[in-house]
């Protein structure tokens, strides 16, 4: 019996995850997408993966430039998620967002939690997207609380015994593919 894509899409997101966007740059072009599907990979060296949707113009900006640069979305960045997220306008995302240049040249998200600047190492096609280890040539973290996400809803850490942050609300689910 085959899996329906809605069912597997419901299932994933019982996964609690923190937000990213990663970012992309090709000589003069710089391209966006918001992702959820991030991990690390290695300490020695440091590796990172994110998977990208053939399908998106970021993913061809990163095969061209061979360089991205993930940003970890910080609480109360939910409308950043969302704008990055959205597959209308990609040409548009940057507009009138302020942002600073990477060690790969990369865009940087401002106030994000962290963010880490990376060159391909490895390209894996799986299915409809394509997994992308990057080393980590440079990274840098601020002293802030993640954006996360869980069934179709952004919400911030609640530590036990501690007070939960506010709740920002549904959102564009983060996906893979924008």
């Amino acid at each position: 019996m085959a899996l329906d894509s809605e069912k597997f899409k419901q299932v994933l997101g019982c996964w609690a995850t923190g937000v990213t966007i990663v970012t992309a740059k090709h000589q003069d072009e710089i391209h966006g997408m918001t992702v959820s599907a991030f991990s690390e990979v290695s300490l020695d060296p440091p590796l990172v993966l994110v998977c990208a949707d053939r399908s998106s113009d970021t993913h061809g900006v990163i095969a061209r430039g061979e360089v991205f640069a993930v940003n970890l979305l910080a609480a109360g960045q939910h409308d950043l998620s969302n704008r990055f997220a959205r597959s209308k306008d990609e040409h548009l995302r940057f507009e009138g967002l302020e942002r600073k240049q990477g060690a790969t040249g990369c865009p940087h998200i401002p106030d994000a939690l962290a963010t880490l600047d990376c060159r391909v190492v490895q390209a894996v096609e799986a299915g409809d997207h394509v997994i992308y280890i990057g080393r980590v040539e440079a990274a840098e973290a601020l002293d802030h609380e993640p954006l996360l996400y869980f069934r179709g809803r952004y919400g911030r850490f609640h530590a036990p015994g501690g007070e939960p942050g506010p709740n920002p609300g549904s959102g564009v689910s983060p996906s893979t593919s924008s």
